[in-house]
This record gives structure tokens, sequence and C-alpha cells, in this order.
């Protein structure tokens, strides 16, 4: 893609839109903001860390909709949970990737997105239930759960959000709508201290960066008001997350190069 073309930073907003309404709804719309910033000539570092603004400002808007709509009281009260043994899993995991064969890590999170693949598609009514708010949610293999979570999003932003919906869905009993609420709070929380991280370093492309955060909020803006008023926002959540771990998976096993027309994509 041309830079200096009139029509580029539209084409990049336009991609930031998709993955705002992909990440607020389900998870793993860094494959499509990865993927364009690699195509662009960044350094995966740089990508990397450039990717982080579009999240912030995404899971800031979303919430700032949900809290207009009465729904981030108590949830944002069961979120705290949650918060710190993720945040502390996320800076472990950050630390221990750097020393980790990226083909290895890839190998191992697919392997995981196909479990989560099985888990969406066996008794999928388990993710359409109502909030259990009398479930107890501060249980031991509940914490270790998110810090085991926490040490996946430190080793890579892609699919966590998959994993969080899983956990809080399956786990702790939350309507999937609730669970991206929840999701977005944890989220929102963990990325900034890496974002700060990865400025230091120098490795943010400030306009890329701004371009795709704009388009991300508005998408992130649309997903929520369609989650807050959609009758079967749960249903459409549901698909689009099977949708998403299939295309995590065809990424991560590099699938695609098995397409014909493999040579003409981007992936």
């Amino acid at each position: 893609m041309d830079l200096t073309a009139w029509y580029s930073y539209p084409l990049i907003a336009l991609a930031g839109v998709i993955a705002g309404i992909i990440n607020t709804l389900a998870g793993n719309g860094s494959v499509v903001t990865l993927s364009l910033l690699l195509f662009l000539g960044l350094d995966a570092r740089v990508a990397n860390g450039t990717n982080r603004i579009g999240a912030i400002t995404q899971s800031g808007t979303a919430l700032l909709t949900f809290g207009n709509a009465g729904k981030l009281g108590e949830l944002g009260n069961k979120s705290l949970y949650f918060l710190l043994v993720t945040l502390i899993g996320a800076l472990i995991g950050a630390k221990i990737a750097t020393d980790i064969d990226k083909d290895v890590l890839e190998m191992v999170i697919g392997g995981l997105m196909v479990v989560m693949l099985g888990l969406i598609l066996i008794k999928p009514k388990r993710w359409l239930r109502e909030t259990d708010f009398t479930e107890k949610i501060n249980t031991p293999l509940n914490l270790l759960i998110f810090f085991g979570i926490g040490l996946y999003a430190g080793f890579i932003q892609m699919g966590m959000g998959v994993m969080f919906l899983a956990a809080l869905v399956l786990r702790a009993k939350f309507s999937l709508i609730d669970a991206n609420i929840i999701k977005l709070i944890i989220v929102f929380a963990i990325i900034i201290p890496v974002l700060v991280i990865f400025i230091m370093a120098n490795q943010v492309n400030w306009t890329l960066g701004i371009t795709l955060a704009i388009g991300q909020s508005f998408g992130a803006w649309l997903a929520a008001k369609f989650a807050l008023e959609h009758p079967k926002a749960s249903v459409w959540v549901h698909r689009l997350l099977v949708v998403m771990v299939i295309v995590a998976i065809v990424k991560l096993f590099k699938l695609y190069e098995y397409l014909p027309f493999y040579e003409n994509l981007w992936l």
C-alpha cells in the first residue's frame, strides 16, 4: 500500500473499524490490524507496539458506551477479583516471551485455539446463559486461570479476548455480553503499562497507530451499541467468536499456504 496515496489512511481507519467491532464483541481483531501493519512494512516489534494504541482507545470507548447505559457498576466490582492476578501474569508473560522461540510459541497458541474451538462448539447453549450473580467467582481455581490468561496475554495480544470470554462464561457463569464488559475492563487495565514499555523502547508508529485507533474506537462504539440494543446479541457474538477462533487457527498453523492464491495474500 502506498502511504502517500489519498485513500491509504481511510483504508487503515476502516481496518480499525473492523478490528474494533471484532475485539469488542469477541476477540482476535489483532489478526486484522497486525497483519495490516506488517504489510505496510513495519518491524514486528513496532507493529506490536503500535497495535496497542487502538486496543486502549477501543476498550475505553466501549467501556464509556456501556457505562452510559448503566452496565458497569456491579460488573466493574466483579472484574476486580481477576484484575490484579491477570496483570501480574501479563507482566511475567511479557518477560518470559522474550526468551521463547516465536515458532514454538505460535504452535502452542494454535493448539490452545483448537481446544477453544471445541469448547465453543460443544454444547453451545452454555455460551447463551444469563449471568448468575450468585455464583462464587473468587475461587483459587478461577484466580489461577486468570493468572494463566495473563501469562498468555503477556506473550501475545492476539486471541486473549477469546480466552477471557471462555473463562468468564464457562467458569464464572457470566452472560456473553456481561463477560465482554468485564473482559474490556481487564484488557484496558493491562494494556496501558504494556504500551508505556513500547513507547519507552521507541517501538510505536504514532501516525499509523492513531489512524487505526480512530477507526477502532468507532468500531468499538458500534459494537457496544449493538450488544446493548440487539435482542439476540449473544447469539451473534457466539457466531463471531467461532469465526474468529477459526481465523486464528488458520493463521497460526499457516493453513492459508495451501490456498491456490496464497502468493497474493499478505497474512
